[in-house]
């Protein structure tokens, strides 16, 4: 529970930046930063324990685990329409941000 919640905040604060540097990627505010941050963790989750718990992430599954964090950021632009508009490659912009960022949260705490 405590990886989850350290990936949802991870999430939250990356897509802020990610949304303010790059193109490609909006959030509407730290709401709707927060709202996705949460539905991209509730997807990266759902898909760990459909694939016997494997982290998903850039670092630790390599061009799989980047391509599927991709996928599951740029299905959350589809379920919160309102809070998240991302473009295929504001999709892979951010979790290759989010996968940098994940090589230097310490395993135990993920």
């Amino acid at each position: 529970m405590v990886g989850f919640a350290i990936r949802f905040v991870v999430s939250a604060l990356v897509l802020m930046l990610v949304s303010w540097l790059l193109p490609g990627i909006q959030v509407a505010g730290f709401i709707g930063a927060l709202v996705a941050a949460f539905v991209i963790a509730a997807l990266g989750y759902g898909i760990e324990r459909i694939i016997g718990n494997k982290k998903i992430s850039p670092h630790n599954r390599g061009i799989i685990g980047f391509l599927t964090a991709a996928v599951v950021i740029y299905l959350a632009g589809f379920i919160i329409p309102g809070y998240l508009n991302v473009t295929i490659i504001g999709a892979l912009l951010a979790a290759f941000v989010i996968g940098i960022i994940d090589a230097f949260v310490p395993t135990e705490l993920r």
